[in-house]
């Protein structure tokens, strides 16, 4: 690839488009997540996951297990987020 087959302008143009809608986009997803209806929904998700490992006949020790390995992947993404 020479470098007249990079498409220098496209890129910059995309680039420019990023940072123009990227921080609303961080800004929305933050809210989300630490508002009260995101709270709300978090823990609606979270109780329907475990609900979900009971009903089809996981032991309920195993059902904490992976509801809890959940539970902290979703306040890892939360944190990241957060520090964007």
């Amino acid at each position: 690839m020479s470098n007249s087959d990079i498409p220098v302008k496209e890129i910059g143009e995309m680039l420019d488009m990023m940072s123009n809608k990227l921080p609303g986009l961080i800004k929305e997803i933050y809210h989300i997540l630490y508002s009260e209806e995101g709270a709300a929904t978090m823990s609606t998700a979270v109780a329907t996951f475990y609900k979900n490992l009971i009903e089809v006949g996981m032991d309920k020790n195993d059902a904490m297990y992976l509801t809890q390995e959940y539970m902290s992947t979703l306040n890892s993404l939360t944190k990241q987020f957060g520090n964007s």
